[in-house]
């Protein structure tokens, strides 16, 4: 899809819902969205992007992280879609990285995975491999609890990236 909110809020309720789930896996919050239009403008989009998500439930969260890889990590070429392309790009800080550096990206990511029971999201627009691992590493001290939110508010600001990726381009 390409162009503004009006295409967007044109779109037929099954291609919108399709566009919405490229750029949040949640179901609920696509379906959510999809009966939020029409919007006015981008920053209306966004206001209630943020508002839908914000209400959803850690279930809704957990099941936006799962449909992203692993940072580092290359899905398969039967995979690919938009919002794999997109992960593809927003991750091209980890595709420089040393061979090191991609190793302890991998063991940081088990590791996280085995203490909070899903994948490290990050909003890995412009940062190197060495800063995600950074940050990984630091947010595996945090609580669960907190670190459910952090990671919510990761996924929160790659829908915004996203949202702004599907009126601009495509």
């Amino acid at each position: 899809m390409s162009g503004d909110v009006a295409q967007l809020n044109a779109l037929s309720r099954e291609k919108a819902l399709e566009a919405f789930k490229q750029c949040c896996s949640s179901l609920k919050w696509a379906r959510r969205m999809v009966e939020e239009r029409p919007f006015e403008d981008i920053r209306e989009l966004l206001l209630m992007a943020d508002h839908v998500w914000w209400s959803l439930e850690a279930q809704d969260w957990l099941e936006a992280f799962s449909a992203h890889p692993k940072i580092g990590e290359k899905k398969a070429a039967a995979e690919i879609s938009e919002s794999s392309r997109w992960s593809e790009d927003e991750q091209a800080g980890a595709r420089r990285a040393a061979n090191e550096t991609l190793n302890a990206l991998t063991k940081a990511n088990h590791d996280y995975e085995r203490r909070f029971g899903y994948i490290f999201i990050v909003c890995a627009t412009g940062k190197s491999a060495e800063e995600m691992l950074a940050l990984l590493q630091e947010r595996l001290q945090n609580e669960p609890a907190t670190e459910l939110r952090i990671a919510a508010e990761e996924q929160r600001r790659i829908t915004h990236l996203r949202l702004e990726k599907l009126l601009n381009n495509s």
